[in-house]
């Protein structure tokens, strides 16, 4: 029997507090990789060479669109989360869409692996990809068991 249905419906399991805070602090490292990359920020940006500076600051508006709405509606969707709020699920989808959508410009429309560091960047987008979908397929999991209003 999972927390949910040992104390009724819509009560709050433990997880979904742990895993709001960890998809919370999770996302957050992304929202802060926009915003350093997206306002240049000179420290952060100095880890990165020539080739992948010019590769960032080349992005096309929709990709750059395409990625704001990733990150930021990843970090809405876990505060949804936390506030137990059923618009998770759209808004974790709308961070899925977006997220295909960079991915697609970065390894099929231009050299991202390449500039990036080959198969290390692909796994990594990956594993960020899986995370994202996990983080859907719970919301929707709490949203069907009424966890999510």
């Amino acid at each position: 029997m999972s927390d949910a249905q040992s104390t009724g419906a819509g009560t709050t399991p433990r997880h979904l507090w742990i895993v709001g805070a960890i998809a919370t602090l999770w996302n957050s490292f992304g929202a802060m990789d926009y915003l350093m990359t997206q306002t240049q920020n000179e420290g952060y940006m100095s880890q990165f060479t020539p080739e992948q500076l010019e590769f960032f600051y080349g992005f096309p508006v929709w990709v750059n669109a395409s990625w704001a709405m990733a990150v930021w509606g990843a970090v809405l969707g876990s505060l949804l989360l936390l506030l137990r709020k059923r618009l998770a699920v759209q808004i974790f989808l709308a961070s899925i869409i977006g997220m295909m959508i960079t991915t697609f410009h970065n390894f099929v429309l231009s050299n991202g692996m390449e500039v990036m560091g080959g198969a290390f960047s692909l796994i990594f987008t990956a594993v960020i990809v899986l995370v994202a979908v996990a983080l859907f397929v719970y919301a929707r999991a709490m949203k069907k068991i009424e966890v999510l209003t």
